[in-house]
């Protein structure tokens, strides 16, 4: 009865019609007939009046704003979250409800808008200074040549050797950038293989060992000898996960400093560490070392190359494994990075895989 305007209406007007009727009783001169007369006027009209009232200025604008809100909600599936309940018991209140919803909603799309402005203007000017660097270089080298530093033969192949650097960083730079761009997109595809991860580790160990010489750094790795290492995973992109690690494990270590990588099996998991004795990451920077281009010792980055994007495609990697790369860092300490991986078993190596 409660649930339209009409039942509200019948309600109030027999409550009005009975404190009426309930008033004349105390007359004395009061007959019957009066009575019902009385009583039918006046249910009558509290009725008329109240369901006037109620329908027409109250539930059918509220009714209207409630299909405004829906034309909303299904232009934009889930940015209202509540529903509307027995909205002529309360409507105001379930109005008040959902409104403050949409708010909330329209409020977090906006701090979203605003956020991913300020990601894309961080961005432009990140991608802007990366890719200005070798450009310049390359320019400058070839520029001077033109000017005729041509003719002297040992200057021409130095500065074509290092536009050609300049240009392979460029090439590089721009190879990452593709290649998260695919990664975020969902356009790359992970090719499961089961491999043993321990002879994946050795070989990029083998790949790096000079350039580990190159800085007086040594390489220990970690693992049981008769292990079981066998993982199910896209063997190439972990290869360049590992990769990634050890390389800035070595380029942010202290000068005859050692990298140590450590593999061990759980239960069901593998799990990889590569720890440095480097300078250490600062607690403030820890959160954003994933995001593009962030450096959290700018000038050494500068100096020691990479693009800039290796963590944020560490990162990506992991997620399509169903992983997370994590890390620990304190400053003087060095850093350790770590993620696990699925081990596969006897039994599962004996599965077809689809």
């Amino acid at each position: 009865m409660l649930n339209s305007s009409k039942g509200i209406a019948l309600l109030l007007a027999l409550g009005i019609t009975t404190l009426v009727l309930a008033c004349l009783s105390l007359l004395e001169d009061v007959t019957p007939t009066l009575m019902t007369v009385m009583g039918t006027l006046t249910f009558a009209v509290s009725y008329l009046l109240i369901y006037i009232v109620l329908h027409f200025l109250i539930f059918e604008e509220i009714s209207n704003i409630y299909r405004v809100l829906e034309k909303i909600q299904k232009k934009n599936p889930g940015l209202i979250e509540t529903k509307r309940r027995g909205r002529a018991l309360l409507p105001l209140s379930n109005l008040q409800g959902t409104i403050d919803a949409f708010a909330t909603a329209k409020n977090r799309e906006i701090e979203i808008l605003q956020q991913n402005e300020t990601f894309r203007r961080e961005f432009i000017g990140d991608i802007s200074h990366e890719l200005k660097t070798p450009i310049f270089a390359a320019q400058g080298y070839i520029h001077t040549l033109l000017d005729g530093a041509v003719d002297d033969l040992s200057v021409r192949d130095k500065f074509l050797k290092r536009a050609a650097k300049s240009l392979g960083n460029l090439e590089k730079l721009v190879q990452d950038l593709i290649t998260l761009n695919q990664m975020e997109s969902g356009m790359v595809k992970f090719h499961m293989t089961e491999f043993d991860l321990k002879e994946t580790v050795h070989e990029v160990l083998e790949q790096l060992e000079d350039k580990a010489n190159r800085r007086n750094v040594r390489m220990q790795f970690q693992a049981q000898a008769n292990g079981n290492f066998r993982t199910f995973a896209d063997r190439d992109k972990i290869f360049r996960v590992v990769q990634n690690l050890v390389s800035n494990a070595i380029k942010y270590n202290k000068e005859e400093g050692k990298v140590t990588v450590q593999l061990k099996a759980g239960k069901n998991r593998l799990r990889l560490k590569v720890r440095d004795e480097g300078k250490g990451i600062p607690p403030e920077d820890l959160k954003r070392i994933f995001e593009r281009f962030y450096r959290v010792d700018k000038s050494r980055s500068k100096e020691q190359g990479g693009t800039g994007l290796g963590l944020a495609i560490v990162k990506h990697i992991l997620e399509g494994h169903k992983s997370k790369i994590s890390v620990s860092s304190a400053v003087g300490e060095g850093s350790v990075f770590s993620f696990d991986l699925p081990l596969q078993t006897k039994a599962e190596g004996s599965k077809p895989k689809n």
